[in-house]
């Protein structure tokens, strides 16, 4: 399950690919249009701006932007970045792997074999997708 931070980051990003190439987003905007707490989204913008998807200015005509194209951000480095992992389980996380605990030896575990392929699906699935697909940046109504 996605973490709501990471829904937030996902709807901030949609928005932010929304409105690419016209300047600065206030804050406020993004907050508002995608129901999302200020202070929560100033606390995830600010990580994204640390990981070089988001750019951002102070000042009366400040705001936030996109600092790649959607067609560079996947769906799957979103993820990533809020989330640490595409995987279900610790013991199937290609960056961040722990032993489970209570577990088998994964080699003998058979939930490790197929956390393992959920997790490759998963990855295939979302870093196939960008900011940039329509389903995933039109407006509605």
């Amino acid at each position: 399950m996605l973490s709501q931070k990471t829904r937030y980051a996902i709807r901030a990003l949609q928005h932010l690919a929304d409105r690419y190439r016209q300047g600065p987003v206030p804050l406020n905007e993004i907050a508002t249009r995608q129901n999302i707490p200020s202070k929560f989204l100033t606390v995830i913008l600010s990580e994204l701006a640390r990981e070089g998807l988001v750019a951002t200015q102070r000042g009366r005509d400040g705001g936030y932007w996109l600092a790649l194209a959607p067609v560079d951000i996947s769906y799957g480095d979103i993820v990533r970045l809020t989330r640490g992992s595409l995987a279900l389980t610790p013991c199937a996380s290609r960056f961040a792997h722990e032993t489970c605990t209570n577990c088998l030896p994964e080699s003998e575990c058979r939930l490790h074999r197929v956390m393992l392929r959920v997790r490759d699906e998963t990855a295939k699935v979302l870093d196939g997708i960008s900011l940039a697909e329509p389903f995933a940046t039109e407006e509605l109504g």
